[in-house]
């Protein structure tokens, strides 16, 4: 009854820790005069990269660092600058970090097993996957990225034209499985059947991970990808059963 999954990449099925966004953006803004902290950084994972910076930019602790360090708030300008020094950074960081996740090839082969398509989002762009997707070399069937749809994550669009690229509806009949908060949102805002996964990427090592997820609409929670085969055969009955998300 389940016919796809739809899986997030950094911290799910490559990158162990989601540490690669986190170096990046850590190095973009001490290059401007402001030390920004890993859980800082974190805090909007999964999200396109621009907003990311933005969300960055205007917390409170940190636009009041912009303020020392340049005397006026981040404003777009800073923001467009920042994302185009961004890129290089990044593509130069996600060489060092597409090593698939310990687990991942093998439930991507039992996904197989099952008969079911595999997609992917991600909220790098498509510059940035042409690193990492011939470093993985992952069998799935699309790579959908943030500069593919009007606008990422929490926004349904990725997962939709992932959907579509897999030929796959209704959207009761696919799972989407991330790390973040975003992805969870992204795939209860398409429709679909929301997993969210706690111990391999930006939610490691965090009290209350599992927690924050369910509030945020997942419809189970994981430790890691090998565990999601058995979550998507129980999701099927559920189907079965006449359940919707």
């Amino acid at each position: 009854m389940i016919r796809a999954v739809i899986l997030d990449w950094a911290g799910t099925i490559v990158d162990h820790g989601s540490r690669a966004p986190v170096a990046a953006f850590v190095e973009l803004f001490r290059r401007r005069g402001v030390e920004v902290t890993d859980a800082e950084a974190r805090a909007p994972m999964g999200q396109n990269k621009k907003d990311h910076i933005r969300a960055i930019a205007t917390a409170t602790r940190v636009a009041g660092a912009w303020r020392a360090a340049h005397g006026r708030a981040p404003g777009e300008d800073d923001i467009d600058e920042m994302y185009a020094a961004f890129v290089p950074i990044q593509r130069n960081i996600l060489a060092d970090f597409s090593a698939p996740i310990a687990g991942v090839a093998d439930a991507l082969a039992a996904f197989r097993a099952r008969g079911l398509r595999i997609g992917t989002t991600t909220g790098y762009s498509r510059e940035m996957m042409e690193v990492v997707v011939p470093r993985a070399g992952l069998d799935v069937d699309c790579v959908v990225t943030a500069s593919d749809v009007p606008a990422g994550r929490p926004a349904p669009w990725m997962a939709l034209e992932a959907a579509r690229q897999l030929g796959v509806y209704p959207m009761r009949a696919i799972v989407k499985l991330g790390d973040t908060l975003a992805d969870i949102e992204e795939g209860r805002n398409a429709g679909m059947w929301a997993v969210g996964i706690t111990d391999t990427g930006n939610e490691l090592g965090l009290p209350g991970a599992a927690d924050r997820m369910l509030a945020a609409g997942a419809h189970d929670v994981i430790p890691a990808l090998t565990h999601a085969p058995a979550i998507v055969d129980e999701l099927g009955r559920r189907v079965a059963r006449g359940e919707t998300p």
